[in-house]
């Protein structure tokens, strides 16, 4: 998963909403100043990604041209 294109980091246009997809299916999302503000696994299936975070909340998302839309917001990779 190491070299899997869509591990990094993925931020809203104006980086208040970060995701960290870790190399292990992990994944950090920080909001505004909270870093760490939600952590869980993650898992993709061609474009398609699944969360479940540690509280038990589940959502997921869809890569389309290089964009990541999830739960109704826009995050694009961060180099």
């Amino acid at each position: 998963m190491a070299d899997h294109p869509y591990v990094g980091m993925w931020a809203t246009e104006d980086g208040r909403i970060r995701h960290d997809l870790l190399p292990n299916n992990r994944y950090d999302e920080a909001r505004g100043e909270h870093k760490s503000a939600y952590q869980g696994r993650y898992r993709v299936t061609n474009n398609y990604i699944e969360y479940w975070d540690d509280t038990g909340f589940t959502a997921d998302g869809e890569f389309i041209d290089g964009v990541l839309y999830h739960a109704g917001m826009v995050l694009y990779r961060k180099k």
